[in-house]
């Protein structure tokens, strides 16, 4: 499972999801699922907006959490 880090590193800029809106040109819709954990995708652009307004890496934005009940990789 992929966590979204975006609330956090709001949390500590105290930036709301309004102002994050506004320093990145991000939808205000897109901020939301990102902050709630619900988005399906991340462009590459938004990546590179919310890195630079949060002053932080891409490895800072998402976590990687392995799933506890798969021990094996699905095959594709």
């Amino acid at each position: 499972m992929i966590n979204i880090r975006v609330s956090e590193l709001m949390g500590k800029k105290k930036l709301t999801q309004k102002a994050l809106s506004d320093l990145t040109g991000i939808r205000p819709n897109t901020i939301s699922a990102l902050w709630y954990g619900t988005a399906k995708r991340l462009e590459i652009e938004h990546i590179n907006q919310l890195c630079a307004a949060l002053d932080c890496s891409p490895s800072d934005l998402l976590e990687y959490i392995p799933d506890q009940n798969k021990n094996e990789v699905d095959e594709f």
